[in-house]
């Protein structure tokens, strides 16, 4: 007897990042052709390929089978140990020029210092004191949000009912659900979670929910009938298999194991999300940033370096030349960016969202494009009874009230349309109804009628009710209830009745028939489905899982921050189309799955541009359409709570969950949201726009400044006989302006700033530089002038009182053009910096003008300045100030962008 066979693979719990030596594919595409196969056989057939039996396995043949196949578990990232968070902290572009420049700092002050003036490790302590806090800041946040992450996994049951032999007898017992194994016999009742995949052998009345691998709201109805006609394509729709992680909504049934832990379908795409994650947008715009600084750090020292060889001595150039590329480097930005994240991480814990990666707020900042699943995000992800009608289409209470009889007094498990039912009509309803009738007899529900029954007495007689598909109902009614008369049903108003359904599933609903017949007169009885025939039509239920109030004005408030929405929902086009249109979604033209199927990245790309609708896409599917707009050139975020929707999760720029989602979303996410709500994620889109605009104007102004120093540094360079700063001067410099830098996190943004999608523009930050860096140069060198030809500095023993004098200035200027810098609009007047800021860039500007009357900057190398320098220094400022404004209008005008 041929047996089942699956790919030998041993079911592992991964760190992300680890190796994976079985193809993923390979998994998933032999789980689905087993699947297949199993589900297109009988069940005599199913226990011959799974080499089981109706009675179970036995006890040493359940071991066997546990050794072979391993345990039923899936592949799943886990948080790495804290010494290794801590230690991928540093693997930041910044912090590892930083490292550089420490090490080279050591070896020129410490380990070839002058034995005159002995090793001076100021310089490396300081940088290493920013590395360290810059590393400390970001690994604690993160570490603290992934074990809050951990927290919120849901708790779910370890344990299901198996049925093995025991002493040649067959016994069910609960069996924790590691250990079920291929081959198993699982009993499962209203509640349960299906344990694996599995090949159902018998059903009763089982309904399975599987909105989490499909989407669809409606729980899927169950048989143990052969689906010889079934294409790998419906796979999911397959009415004889139930899928690891689904759960059984009402009925009962047996089912056999066919598949467990990595092979199973939710466990083969758990495996395709394991490991390395794509590069996000914010991980290209920081390298992009990155290459474009050290690209201008590679240029400025060398030549910098030489210049200073030829003037004066190769010892000095070397050390100025470090110096440089200190100058050249933004020290503060790790630390800065961290501050930003961590800021703004603290702002959305109050909103109850759980950041997981904290470049995951900038990435929302960026983010044009948000993708989301249909249910439970824009629907309410509960059934709701949306009309109840007469067959005129008229609302009726009379239709109400007899569906609500079949839900009051039917004995089985009550299904999502009758809870429905039962709260259209009311607690007040039902204890009416109750008072007025007596249950005499039930046919229940099955899947080859589609329909069900209940007799009951009202005190007048006896009267059937039936409830249930409307091509089923219709064929067992002969007349219909028009006006309040019973007429008889023609072909002609079956074909209208017909046509009103159809309207209604155009619109996404899913329609019950109401009928009844009256037994007047008779004697106790059973009653059965032959008596479901001569019914009377009452009307018809109208079934919806509805949007949400709050969806609609929160896809508008998104798109008015120039954020486009679009959804990809496994749930069918039609309820798909509904949702969408109600809420303000064009769904005109909508594509499919399968439309997807054989396109290119780029062709998918330019259809997602047209579309803003997908239905009936499966899991894959969804990752590439994501991975396509990505492609396209957008940063796109994915908000969903499936197993279906973990590897667009995982492709998604920006990974947004729900803390009630299944594990493996919540491990695929970057952001946890406490409220499956959209209108949570636009305080967090505004919170990445405004962390983004204070790192970028941190990045901007302290990169065109340096470069402006680094530029007038050059000049000196080649005119003076000495250099024009002391290299530990630049330094102080250096850090009394970037810890001024540090409030920038907690700066005011200007509403114009945080209107529209933000990304790093590498080419933008270059332009910046060259045209807004070198004004300062202009200045640098009219105080060059002064200092040369009116205070007479201008022979190697009067360097000191050079270097103070252009220290002063420098420091000064650098810090007080932040607020010049800071906003496109005029500083002071129209934008004010916030309070922080302002008094950390007043302190600096007070610092830099004590330091050279202080003791410390004796030791330094600075010397006091005589009075008569003030004025000339406010002039300078003034001047600086006034062309700087000119020359922001100027490149607002000719670029359209400021910062």
């Amino acid at each position: 007897m041929a047996f089942l066979r699956l790919p030998e693979i041993r079911p592992t719990r991964r760190r992300a990042g680890g190796s994976d030596r079985t193809p993923r594919g390979a998994v998933a595409e032999a789980t689905r052709n087993a699947l297949i196969d199993i589900s297109r056989v009988s069940v005599q057939r199913t226990y011959g390929l799974l080499d089981c039996s109706p009675d179970g396995l036995d006890r040493d043949d359940a071991r066997r089978r546990l050794a072979q196949h391993g345990a039923n578990e899936v592949s799943h990232d886990r948080p790495a140990p804290a010494v290794l968070q801590f230690l991928a902290a540093f693997r930041n572009p910044f912090i590892l020029i930083l490292l550089f420049l420490s090490v080279v700092m050591f070896c020129t002050d410490v380990l070839f210092a002058d034995p005159a003036d002995g090793p001076d490790l100021t310089g490396v302590i300081t940088v290493s004191v920013m590395v360290l806090v810059s590393a400390t800041l970001r690994f604690w946040q993160e570490y603290r949000s992934s074990r809050a992450a951990e927290q919120l996994k849901a708790m779910v049951r370890t344990t299901t009912a198996v049925t093995r032999v025991r002493s040649g007898v067959p016994v069910t017992a609960e069996v924790p659900l590691a250990d079920v194994v291929p081959g198993d016999l699982v009993q499962l009742a209203a509640g349960d979670m299906i344990p694996a995949d599995v090949r159902f052998v018998r059903v009763k009345d089982l309904q399975v929910n599987q909105a989490m691998l499909t989407g669809e709201s409606l729980p899927a109805e169950k048989t143990a009938d052969p689906q010889e006609a079934l294409a790998p394509a419906e796979l999911l729709e397959a009415r004889n298999l139930g899928f690891m992680g689904t759960s059984v909504v009402s009925g009962s049934g047996t089912a056999v194991v066919v598949a467990t832990g990595e092979r199973s379908w939710f466990g083969s795409m758990a495996r395709t999300i394991v490991g390395a994650r794509p590069e996000t947008a914010f991980d290209q715009g920081i390298k992009r940033v990155t290459r474009t600084l050290i690209t201008f750090m590679l240029i400025m020292v060398p030549v910098v370096f030489v210049i200073n060889a030829i003037t004066k001595d190769w010892i000095t150039a070397f050390l100025f030349g470090v110096t440089t590329a200190v100058g050249l480097t933004p020290e503060m930005l790790p630390l800065v960016v961290t501050a930003g994240l961590a800021k703004g991480s603290a702002f959305m814990a109050k909103r109850k969202v759980i950041v997981k990666r904290l470049n995951a707020i900038q990435n929302l900042g960026a983010m044009d494009v948000l993708a989301t699943d249909k249910t439970g995000t824009l629907t309410e992800d509960r059934i709701v009874l949306e009309r109840h009608v007469d067959v005129n289409g008229d609302a009726s209470e009379r239709t109400l009230s007899f569906a609500a009889l079949t839900s009051t007094f039917q004995t089985g498990l009550r299904n999502l349309l009758d809870a429905a039912v039962l709260r259209a009509v009311g607690d007040e309803g039902v204890e009416r109804l109750q008072s007025t009738h007596t249950l005499v007899d039930e046919v229940p529900f099955d899947f080859e009628r589609r329909r069900m029954s209940v007799v009951v007495d009202d005190g007048f007689g006896r009267l059937l009710v039936t409830k249930g598909a409307v091509e089923e109902v219709l064929a067992c009614s002969a007349g219909e209830t028009v006006d309040g008369r019973d007429t008889a049903l023609t072909d002609a108003r079956r074909a209208e009745l017909e046509e009103y359904v159809a309207g209604e599933n155009a619109l996404g609903m899913r329609v019950l028939a109401v009928a009844v017949r009256s037994f007047d007169g008779e004697e106790d009885r059973e009653y059965g489905a032959a008596d479901e025939k001569d019914l009377t039509l009452v009307g018809f239920l109208s079934f919806l899982d509805p949007p949400k109030a709050t969806a609609g004005a929160a896809i508008e408030s998104l798109r008015g921050h120039g954020v486009a929405v679009k959804v990809i929902t496994g749930d069918n086009p039609l309820v798909a189309a509904a949702v969408c249109t109600e809420i303000g979604i064009d769904a005109d033209r909508l594509a499919l799955g399968s439309d997807t199927e054989g396109l290119s990245l780029r062709e998918l790309g330019e259809l997602a541009e047209q579309v803003d609708v997908f239905a009936k896409v499966n899991p894959a599917q969804k990752a590439r359409i994501v991975e396509s707009m990505r492609e396209n050139g957008h940063t796109v975020g994915f908000l969903g709570d499936g197993i279906n929707d973990a590897p667009a999760l995982r492709t998604a720029d920006v990974g947004i969950s729900v803390d009630t989602a299944v594990d493996i979303a919540k491990e695929s996410a970057d952001i946890i949201l406490l409220a499956k709500d959209l209108t949570v994620l636009e305080g967090g889109v505004i919170e990445g726009r405004r962390t983004f605009v204070n790192t970028m104007k941190y990045i901007s102004m302290t990169a065109s400044s340096n470069f402006g120093n680094m530029f007038s540094v050059l000049v000196a360079s080649a005119l003076l006989p000495f250099i024009p700063m002391i290299p530990l001067v630049v330094l102080v410099q250096n850090l009394a302006y970037d810890l001024s830098m540090l409030t920038l996190p907690w700066d005011r943004v200007d509403e114009e700033d945080v209107a529209q999608p933000r990304a790093w523009r590498a080419d933008a930050l270059a332009r910046f530089m060259v045209r807004i860096g070198p004004i300062s140069s202009i200045f640098d060198i009219t105080t060059f002038a002064l200092m040369w030809f009116v205070f007479q500095a201008n022979a190697p023993e009067h360097a000191a009182f050079f270097q103070s004098g252009w220290f002063v200035e420098s420091i000064i200027s650098q810090t007080l053009i932040v607020h010049m810098l800071r906003t496109a609009r005029l500083p002071f007047v129209r934008s004010r910096a916030s309070l922080p800021v302002l008094l950390a860039t007043g302190a600096v500007c007070v610092f830099g003008v004590l330091l050279p009357f202080s003791g410390w900057g004796a030791v330094l190398g600075l010397v006091p300045l005589p009075w008569s320098y003030f004025p000339f220094l406010v002039l300078t400022l003034l001047a600086y100030c006034v062309v700087t404004q000119v020359a922001k209008r100027l490149f607002i005008r000719r670029y359209g962008v400021w910062i």
